[in-house]
């Protein structure tokens, strides 16, 4: 079974969308935590709107707070602080799928990081990634420290417009299991993802074999 946390290695890399192709591929439940920011629309909501399974169920959110900002800025700003013995994985027989907000060290409060909250629930990590100046030092940096503190990265994912020195860097540096790429697109549709979700759940099934397999 898999239960899987999505995170990135920065802000606007690809997270939702990467979980919606992970939830259409595995006909996975999602869960969000920590939704900073309602309006024009939620990453459930659109997550959502791109899944087209019967089999799926979205889990509502711990917290669903106003402002659009870093979790820890968007609670205080409701007068909430958001502490670890809040959060429990939704309870389901069925693949997970868990989004984080933002990167790996977001601030969930005082003392309290996104990355605090995935040991707690002790998951394996998809990493994405999106190809910019600094991208390989966030990328490493990201990976360093989900191996320092104990957490097994299930894989990789490239987003956006390829670039195989960077990407190729990348993955011979850090030796991770590389995920289908994504490219960029004009329009996010249930249509991309599922063109998308048939190329996963095909890296799925080598992962499970044994096989080898990297980024087309």
């Amino acid at each position: 079974m898999e239960k899987l946390f999505i995170t990135g290695i920065g802000t606007d890399v690809g997270k939702t969308l990467v979980s919606a192709i992970l939830t259409e591929a595995l006909q996975a439940d999602y869960w969000k935590p920590v939704q900073a920011g309602l309006t024009p629309t939620t990453d459930a909501a659109t997550v959502r709107g791109l899944v087209q399974n019967q089999t799926s169920r979205f889990h509502p959110e711990r917290y669903r707070l106003q402002l659009p900002a870093s979790p820890h800025a968007a609670a205080a700003a409701e007068g909430i602080t958001l502490r670890p013995e809040d959060f429990q994985l939704p309870a389901t027989d069925n693949h997970l799928i868990v989004e984080g907000a933002g990167g790996l060290l977001v601030p969930l409060a005082p003392g309290l990081l996104m990355a605090d909250l995935m040991q707690q629930f002790g998951l394996d990590v998809v990493v994405v990634s999106r190809n910019y100046l600094g991208s390989i030092n966030h990328t490493l940096l990201t990976l360093e420290a989900l191996q320092t503190r104990g957490l097994r990265v299930r894989g990789l994912v490239f987003n956006g417009e390829p670039n195989p020195a960077t990407e190729d860097f990348i993955c011979q540096h850090t030796g991770v299991p590389v995920m289908p790429r994504l490219r960029a697109e004009a329009e996010v549709s249930p249509a991309v993802v599922s063109r998308y979700a048939a190329e996963f759940r095909a890296w799925f099934g080598l992962a499970v074999r044994g096989e080898s397999h990297s980024a087309p």
